[in-house]
């Protein structure tokens, strides 16, 4: 049998993505999911809406293209992403067979006890390995919105948002996150049409076929590969503008949730998210809509040391 660290070098990105999603059910959510509104900006925009640690979405989903309106009210920076369970699993599994092993195992990694925390999640089940992340909104600053366009699959599928609070404390723990049961009906929406086509890989990083300039554009992201990364995730693509107070370093090593100080609030100084693509699957593609004004900014991968891997690129958009 494959011990946990053996796990992790092939298959376990998915595996920590799942468990932090896991950790929301054990006192925040309800037994029985309740529906919510739909409320649509066009024929073919899902909004969803976080007015504090919440979303405010439709319960289901036709299969197939769906674009996004990702409404952030909040003072607070987040997103969303799909993780798509293997048949048959579903919250009450998650209570049962995720909570006890996970809680010793993060209290560990919390502590510094990386070896012992890697122990305790033995205990986890093997399901968890089949677990997609299928793609969403990258992070997103508040009051601010992104349009982002996704291939589903039907299934179920948990929608959550891990970003930290002040005190440490996932987003997905005080009720970011949700049921969505995809549906085996297509919807009628059509794969966009992208303007600038971004790649990104563990070879070659992030690269783009053209300058990016101001106005309106359509982005096509191409996960060329996926991997685990040091902090046992994939990696995506988040579009941010930079002002003058902004600090690279600051945002590169806020990027990795690991470190006690990434993934909290408050965000960077100087630093505004935009959107873009959450981790998806080698092979796919995802897009995002968004209106540029001059200015510096920069695309960067939720990873460890973005600027070795050539996941943390800059441009300019000028005049």
């Amino acid at each position: 049998m494959k011990t946990f660290k053996q796990s992790f070098k092939t298959t376990f990105y998915p595996f920590i993505y799942l468990i932090l999603a896991a950790l929301i059910f054990q006192g925040c959510m309800p037994e029985q999911e309740q529906s919510a509104s739909i409320e649509e900006s066009g024929p073919k925009r899902i909004k969803v809406i976080t007015n504090a640690m919440d979303f405010q979405c439709v319960d289901t989903l036709p299969s197939g293209w769906n674009t996004f309106e990702f409404i952030n009210k909040s003072s607070e920076t987040h997103f969303f992403v799909f993780e798509k369970y293997p048949e048959g699993k579903s919250i009450s599994d998650a209570k049962n067979e995720v909570f006890p092993p996970f809680d010793k195992g993060m209290d560990l990694l919390n502590e510094g006890k990386t070896e012992e925390g890697y122990a305790a999640f033995n205990a986890l089940p093997a399901w968890f390995f089949e677990v997609v992340f299928s793609g969403g909104s990258a992070l997103l600053s508040p009051k601010h919105t992104s349009i982002t366009t996704i291939h589903l699959d039907p299934g179920y599928y948990l929608m959550e948002c891990y970003v930290k609070m002040v005190n440490g404390k996932f987003h997905s723990v005080m009720g970011m996150a949700k049921a969505m049961v995809v549906l085996d009906k297509p919807s009628d929406e059509k794969e966009p049409l992208a303007d600038v086509n971004i790649s990104i890989s563990s070879t070659e990083g992030i690269t783009y076929d053209k300058e990016i300039t101001k106005g309106h554009h359509f982005f096509s992201v191409n996960f060329s590969d996926q991997i685990a990364h040091e902090h046992f995730l994939g990696h995506d693509v988040n579009l941010v503008k930079l002002d003058k107070n902004a600090d690279l370093g600051a945002l590169e090593s806020w990027m990795n949730w690991t470190d006690p100080k990434g993934l909290i609030s408050p965000s960077p100084e100087g630093v505004t998210f935009l959107g873009g693509a959450n981790d998806m699957p080698a092979g796919s593609r995802g897009y995002f809509e968004v209106d540029l004004s001059p200015g510096n900014y920069a695309l960067i991968s939720e990873v460890p040391n973005a600027v070795s891997k050539n996941m943390l690129q800059t441009f300019v958009v000028s005049e």
